[in-house]
């Protein structure tokens, strides 16, 4: 369970740096598939903010688990889901689909509890 638990629990931390560089790079197709477009003339701010907090997220998360061990990332994922958790309001609210609402954002709450469930279970 010991491979699983850290394969998951880097692969999540990847996934999230690779998103907020995306939304460094790529601001507003990045919106577009959060669930919530942005305006073409404005929101770049805003954009950048989520970028750098979603790359700050993986790589804290990387280095809580090679530095720290399984069960501070344990708690660092059990905290972080509550922003997966809440992008899916955010999405609701701002008239995203409940599709990406759900299929996305939900989903990846569900995943990273599982990987705290199974990263305090080692």
């Amino acid at each position: 369970m010991t491979p699983l638990a850290y394969g998951l629990a880097i692969a999540l931390n990847l996934m999230i740096l690779f998103i907020g560089v995306r939304f460094l790079l790529t601001p507003i197709a990045s919106a577009a598939g959060y669930g919530v477009p942005a305006k073409p003339d404005g929101d770049r701010a805003y954009l950048t903010i989520k970028g750098l907090r979603d790359a700050t997220y993986g790589v804290l998360g990387l280095a809580l688990l090679a530095f720290a061990g399984a069960r501070a990332e344990a708690w660092y994922m059990l905290v972080v889901a509550l922003v997966p958790l809440f992008d899916t309001v955010i999405v609701l609210r701002n008239g995203g689909t409940r599709a990406v609402a759900f299929g996305i954002h939900f989903a990846t709450a569900v995943v990273v509890l599982i990987s705290a469930a199974l990263l305090f279970a080692i």
